[in-house]
């Protein structure tokens, strides 16, 4: 392992260690930095052996949850027992050749159904009564935790190169991020989860362009990965919920307020009349006009006459 990616896994692990975020840290820690290092500094190819190593990545982090938080290992003892587990799955994978198309045809199912099962699990999750958040920072200071993250990026990187063409995907910085992450291990590795489905776009990519140049793979690999961490992180419509049957927004809102009216006056409040008015002459200011007499007919002159 060179200088250069023990630098690279040292920064992925201390950009982990500063981001509060559990879901930005996932999508760091996901990023194709250590498969790109990889790539570009062996002569390793893609194949399907490769590409279940993304399932192998999401096993170290299940077994290092399983073990730390279930059956309260400490987390040393549980990153041993994820690097063992990975390390199984190589050997597997390794000792048989494994055809491309069968292994993405196989991941893409296992990944479909990890997210049916993680979705009820957060339904499950979101029904129960909420845990307190365990926020606590390491009293570590910054330049010794720099210090021992460096140490442990030489270590896992050695022990790296034993594996062959599973180099690609070991976890050099998952190791020490699992440490860093300990607190919030279960949620990290469900966003990861979510995440790995565009380390799987990169490495197809990768596969597909690996026979021309290696920068055009590269190119192509890291645009699959961005096309599909954008579409996994587009924010989601929330749907409306049905109002019941027979029901109306207006009965639904409540009564609608009655319009205001004017109260009724009241006849012992109306002022009494005065006898000693008269009324006002005809003609006068404010009196009714008389109406005008109709003119007689030429039948009631004669006869008057």
């Amino acid at each position: 392992m060179t200088w250069s990616a023990v630098i690279l896994v040292t920064a992925v692990v201390w950009a982990v260690s500063v981001i509060r975020s559990v879901r930005l840290r996932a999508f760091v820690y996901s990023l194709p930095l250590p498969m790109t290092l990889a790539l570009v500094t062996t002569d390793h190819r893609v194949d399907g052996a490769q590409l279940l190593g993304v399932l192998g990545l999401n096993l170290f982090f299940v077994t290092v949850a399983l073990t730390h938080h279930r059956l309260r290992w400490p987390i040393l003892l549980a990153d041993l027992a994820g690097i063992a587990a990975y390390v199984a799955l190589s050997a597997g994978l390794l000792a048989v050749p494994v055809p491309f198309g069968p292994a993405l045809a196989g991941t893409m199912a296992l990944w479909l159904l990890a997210m049916v099962v993680l979705r009820r699990r957060a339904r499950a999750v979101a029904a129960a009564p909420e845990r307190p958040v365990d926020a606590r920072r390491d009293s570590l200071p910054a330049p010794a935790k720099l210090a021992v993250i460096f140490a442990g990026a030489v270590l896992t990187g050695l022990l790296g190169q034993l594996l062959r063409g599973m180099v690609v995907t070991f976890p050099y910085s998952g190791v020490l991020v699992a440490v860093e992450a300990r607190r919030q291990l279960v949620d990290f590795s469900r966003h990861f989860a979510r995440n790995s489905l565009a380390l799987v776009g990169f490495l197809t990519a990768y596969h597909h362009l690996q026979d021309g140049s290696p920068v055009v793979a590269l190119a192509g690999g890291w645009a699959a990965f961005a096309l599909l961490a954008t579409a996994l992180h587009l924010p989601r419509r929330r749907r409306a919920e049905p109002a019941p049957a027979g029901a109306t927004p207006e009965a639904s809102a409540g009564p609608a307020p009655a319009a205001p009216t004017r109260p009724a006056p009241d006849a012992s409040t109306r002022p009494a009349p005065d006898p000693s008015a008269r009324p006002a002459p005809e003609g006068a200011a404010g009196a009714p006009r008389a109406r005008p007499r109709p003119r007689p007919t030429a039948a009631e002159r004669r006869a008057t006459t």
